[in-house]
């Protein structure tokens, strides 16, 4: 997978997100939290650290966080779980 994949990939989620019903605010907050993650790591895609993961401080856990934010959604959001699970996908495919 590559940077490509994973902006298509929050392209994707963004675009469900507008059509969703609205979120609570704890997942509204982890999304906001997890997307400023995975814009950081964008912007640096030219630091080879940040992106082949040894760069801990910024992608440690994305993937991860990535999957328990699906899990959340498949139960109250499940129009959006699937594009969280692409995300997560892409994510650990990148070792990040």
């Amino acid at each position: 997978m590559t940077i490509d994949h994973l902006k298509q990939s929050l392209k994707k989620l963004h675009a469900a997100l507008d059509t969703a019903a609205p979120l609570d605010a704890e997942l509204q907050s982890l999304l906001r939290v997890l997307d400023h993650d995975i814009q950081q790591l964008l912007a640096r895609r030219d630091d080879p650290p940040a992106i082949d993961g040894r760069d801990s401080s910024l992608t440690s856990g994305l993937a991860t966080r990535s999957q328990e934010l699906a899990a959340q959604f498949a139960a109250r959001h499940p129009q959006l779980e699937p594009v969280l699970r692409e995300l997560s996908r892409i994510l650990a495919s990148m070792g990040i």
